[in-house]
């Protein structure tokens, strides 16, 4: 062994053990007087008995992907909130009174006079269960309550699991309808905001009506409409001023005819311009049918013009006839027939004044029809160029509308699905609290633990007896050995003298031996004993 610190050497494993023999009854006594103290006073301890509750928390019955929960309130917030309420001075108040605790429960001088709520409070014990094989998921948790009696126990923490599972279904479903009432506060603001960015959307629309960014197709569309109308309008006036200075001519030669035939000359014939146009119109007419159906609005002309041109020259042709014959017989003719010769010159004529007046009004129908869709050409213009303009201002207005909307659809969606839990909870599908071990019945005392105390009243008694001997080694200091002489003395001892027995001292001293060891292993008996039957009553 290593040397003291003083420079003297330590003692040695047998002077220790001497100092143990000698000093036994220092050791003993105080290790069984403390042991004695300590069993005998945890007999004096009430008992107490803990009864257990397991509480699962059990998810909801539909799955979450047609209802999405709206309380995500964590298992070990909400059972720290739901704890507060139901460890509240009033509620367990209310529970000591119907089961009269902490009435006739005997309790050391030490801890009589409490506060029965704080007793109450320091007696029920909370424990979070994590779920096995996934560290950190808490899926259950434990109620535990110590009382006087294993029945009391249990009543006690029946009681309060139906106050956790009450308190949870009662907080779920608030918490439950507080979203749902939020969110539909929320969606009514929203709905607020979504018709006032739709007014200022509908009236700015309905003054921009007609230049409108989403009427671009159409205003092309109508524009080029408008254009095809237009060049169909200038080639229908064409036609109709060919027309007209067709008939002009017509007019002209069926003039010079009847001119000729009041000059009484037989000779007249038929314009050859009238059959020149005829042949022209029917090569049309023939090339037309090549392209187009029957129907076809060209066709149909064609065909009308030819038909007028033919009836035209045989009108021409039976007048210059008559003239012909009225010219070579006279007196034969009829006065009858004179009056039909007199009507057939005019009604030629007639009918060419007729065309030319209906031509100048079909110009006039024309030329209206042109200015009105030059009119409307340039109004679609106007609108056409303003788009760009109206588009950003339509795009500063509408950026504000579809923020509102998306914000509205978005609340809508969540109010809907809120609506859907809330009906969940309300009709007990959604996470509940379900009771998996009742509150047990406790068969023995979970307090006080009285081997325990018994141990620790003998480690306690051993450092008690430690010390006591060291004190009184260190305090009645003998010379026992010749090295404790040579320690004090520096002399060298010659001759030692054994220590010599009085008469009767050697018998006296085996009985003082023998009732030593009996109280020794009485004590140690009495030790074993006790510890036994706290370890059985444990």
């Amino acid at each position: 062994m290593l040397d003291e610190e003083d420079g003297q050497p330590s003692r040695s494993l047998d002077e220790y053990w001497a100092i143990v023999r000698r000093r036994r009854w220092y050791i003993l006594i105080p290790v069984f007087a403390c042991w004695a103290i300590a069993w005998s006073g945890s007999w004096l301890v009430p008992s107490t008995f803990q009864s257990d509750a397991l509480v699962l928390v059990e998810q909801q019955k539909v799955p979450e992907q047609y209802v999405v929960p709206n309380v995500t309130v964590n298992l070990q917030d909400r059972l720290q909130a739901m704890t507060e309420q139901i460890l509240s001075r009033t509620r367990l108040q209310s529970t000591i009174n119907r089961f009269h605790l902490y009435e006739t429960r005997k309790r050391l001088a030490l801890t009589q006079g409490g506060d029965p709520v704080e007793q109450m409070r320091t007696d029920i014990k909370i424990e979070l269960v994590e779920a096995p094989g996934r560290p950190g998921q808490l899926t259950a948790f434990k109620i535990r309550y110590s009382a006087g009696s294993p029945q009391l126990a249990q009543q006690v923490n029946s009681e309060l699991t139906s106050l956790f599972i009450d308190e949870n279904l009662k907080s779920q479903q608030q918490l439950s309808e507080s979203t749902t009432a939020f969110l539909q506060s929320q969606l009514g603001d929203a709905r607020t905001k979504l018709e006032e960015q739709e007014a200022k959307v509908r009236a700015f629309k309905a003054s921009h009506f007609g230049n409108l960014p989403s009427q671009v197709e159409t205003n092309v569309q109508i524009l080029t409409g408008l254009q095809a109308q237009l060049q169909n309008t200038q080639r229908a006036l064409d036609g109709a001023n060919q027309q007209k200075l067709y008939l002009e001519s017509m007019q002209q030669q069926y003039q010079a005819i009847q001119a000729s035939l009041g000059n009484g000359n037989p000779t007249a014939t038929s314009p050859d311009a009238l059959s020149d146009d005829l042949l022209d119109l029917r090569r049309k007419l023939q090339a037309a049918r090549l392209r187009y159906t029957e129907d076809y609005p060209d066709v149909v002309q064609l065909k009308d013009k030819i038909s007028k041109m033919e009836k035209l020259k045989q009108d021409i042709d039976s007048e210059i006839t008559t003239k012909e014959q009225s010219a070579k017989t006279p007196s034969d003719v009829d006065p009858g027939a004179a009056v039909d010769v007199q009507r057939g010159s005019t009604s030629p004529m007639m009918q060419i004044q007729s065309e030319l007046k209906a031509n100048g009004l079909e110009i006039q129908n024309y030329q209206q029809r042109e200015k009105n869709i030059e009119s409307d050409i340039t109004t679609y213009q106007a609108r056409l160029n303003l788009t760009p303009e109206t588009e950003q201002e339509l795009a500063d207005i509408s950026r504000g509308y579809e923020e509102s909307k998306s914000n509205y659809n978005s609340l809508l969606q969540k109010q809907n699905q809120s609506q859907l839990a809330t009906s969940l909870e309300q009709r007990q599908q959604g996470e509940q609290f379900r009771i998996l071990d009742p509150p047990s019945l406790p068969s023995r005392p979970s307090a006080p633990n009285h081997l325990l105390i018994s141990i620790a009243g003998l480690m306690f008694g051993f450092a008690v007896g430690a010390a006591l001997t060291a004190f009184v080694e260190m305090t009645n200091v003998r010379v026992r050995q010749e090295k404790d002489l040579e320690d004090a003395v520096p002399l060298k001892v010659l001759i030692g003298i054994p220590h010599l027995d009085a008469p009767g001292e050697d018998r006296f001293r085996v009985l003082f031996r023998r009732l030593e060891l009996v109280a020794a292993v009485v004590m140690v008996i009495v030790i074993l004993v006790g510890n036994l039957y706290a370890f059985y009553k444990s």
